[in-house]
């Protein structure tokens, strides 16, 4: 490392207490995505799907957040979490990709929550539409750099006006449930049941919920992410199950209720979010403002966190030396400032292309579930390779969570999967370009079929678009 790298490392973290880790664990999960959800849920699947695909998706990422648990114990050497795991056990090359994804994904879900807020102010400013106008990507491109001028400013910030939006935003979730269930009409909810005509078989219907599941549970891992700032390693593991559990059951509720206020395929057709239409259809207008006040509140603490957490995987990854040594450089106030410019341009990037999709909120939530698949899958993979030998309970946990979320990819379908790989490939002009700064060969026999494989599924998504067999 040279005298210049050095002098740019910021002195040691901040220390985190596991209230304050999960706290961002739920700030994490609890944010755009749960008021999306009637909406996403009616247009696949009616009250019994549902209830499959929140059992299937409850079960799999508490095994994910056990094998978080799992390894951040039995590897109090690897930080970064998701980033780290996929490299000690698969390689540089994976290494990088999960860590290169990861950061991908949390940039791309950035961009969600800006179009559901312009969608939101949309229901009284028509230009804005449903988030995805021109008007309202400028106005998104504008919160975002205001919020990089306040992220610049200090972790230590940034976390407290977390906490305090984490509670402010969970209040209206909690309230719509109540509400929901006063003002359920049990006719209603029984004819919901089966699924409208439009949903599939069963099995369609549980799989096409999958990536929305994925979604709103993203964050399940956000406090192995910042395991180098915890004050007692083992609050890293005990964050990850209390964060869980605390959102479950109010994700599941949130779904599940929608189904006794209104038939399906009205929910399907209502504008984000979904939620406060569905509410304001119950109890009437104030039920849709108070909704949408709650919603622009998790929205601001959702981006806060996931920026964090971003600029902290390309930080962490740069110190290892698996990316440009540039990304490693830190203020004093212990933000990577490279790291946040790069999520925060990404996340320009991916706002401009929602003007191109047909959905922009469901093609980013989708994309956003289907770049940390990777990522996941790596990571759970890991905990069986290293389970061997140990407690077999942890190794079949291990188990089930790389099961599932191999079933996860494959309900993604080939759209997104070859979407992500013209993602993922050009990322290896970042690795190339560490590998260079250290002086090595820039690929074993080992990575270039990996590299192979990826630039071949990039050419196959890109010809795939241009001929139209998928679309944005």
């Amino acid at each position: 490392m040279s005298q210049a790298d050095t002098q740019t490392q910021a002195p040691p973290a901040a220390k985190l207490s596991l209230p304050t880790l999960t706290t961002m664990v739920v700030g994490s999960m609890v944010g755009a995505g749960v008021f999306s959800l009637p909406r996403r849920f009616a247009q696949e699947t009616g009250v019994a799907g549902a209830l499959i695909a929140w059992a299937v998706a409850g079960t799999g990422m508490l095994m994910l957040a056990f094998v978080f648990q799992t390894l951040a114990v039995r590897r109090p050497d690897l930080d970064a979490g998701v980033y780290a795991y996929a490299k000690a056990g698969f390689g540089e090359y994976l290494g990088f990709f999960s860590a290169f994804g990861y950061w991908a994904s949390a940039c791309v879900g950035n961009v969600t929550y800006w179009v559901l807020i312009m969608s939101t102010v949309g229901a009284i400013a028509p230009a804005l539409g449903d988030g995805d106008t021109v008007l309202a990507v400028v106005l998104s491109s504008v919160g975002l750099w205001l919020f990089f001028a306040l992220i610049s400013r200090g972790v230590k910030e940034a976390a407290a006006i977390n906490r305090i939006v984490t509670v402010a935003k969970v209040v209206p979730i909690i309230v719509f449930v109540i509400l929901a269930l006063f003002y359920l009409k049990p006719s209603v909810f029984a004819d919901n049941f089966g699924g409208a005509d439009y949903a599939g078989s069963l099995f369609n219907q549980v799989k096409g919920t999958m990536l929305a599941t994925v979604f709103v549970f993203l964050g399940v891992e956000g406090a192995s992410v910042y395991s180098r700032h915890a004050k007692r390693r083992a609050d890293v593991g005990r964050a990850t199950i209390l964060g869980f559990l605390s959102v479950f059951a109010v994700f599941a509720s949130v779904t599940i209720v929608s189904y006794g206020l209104m038939p399906m395929a009205e929910i399907a057709e209502l504008r984000q979010p979904s939620m406060a239409e569905v509410l304001e259809h119950a109890v009437g207008t104030w039920g849709k403002v108070f909704v949408s006040v709650g919603l622009i509140v998790s929205v601001l603490g959702a981006y806060l966190a996931w920026t964090l957490m971003a600029a902290e995987v390309l930080y962490v990854a740069a110190k290892d030396d698996d990316m440009p040594r540039f990304l490693k450089r830190a203020t004093p106030a212990d933000v990577p400032v490279p790291a946040l410019v790069m999520s925060t341009l990404l996340s320009q990037v991916f706002l401009v292309i929602t003007l191109f999709s047909d959905d922009a909120f469901n093609f980013a939530l989708d994309l956003t579930s289907a770049l940390t698949l990777i990522p996941f899958l790596l990571a759970a993979a890991f905990a069986v390779k290293i389970g061997w030998g140990g407690p077999q309970g942890q190794l079949v946990i291990a188990a089930l969570a790389t099961i599932y979320t191999a079933f996860l990819i494959y309900a993604a379908g080939l759209k997104f999967v070859l979407v992500s790989f013209i993602i993922y490939a050009p990322a290896t002009v970042l690795f190339v370009m560490a590998r260079r700064e250290q002086g090595r060969r820039l690929f074993s026999p080992r990575e270039y079929v990996i590299l192979a494989v990826s630039v071949a599924g990039a050419v196959l998504g890109i010809v795939a678009l241009a001929l139209g067999w998928i679309s944005l």
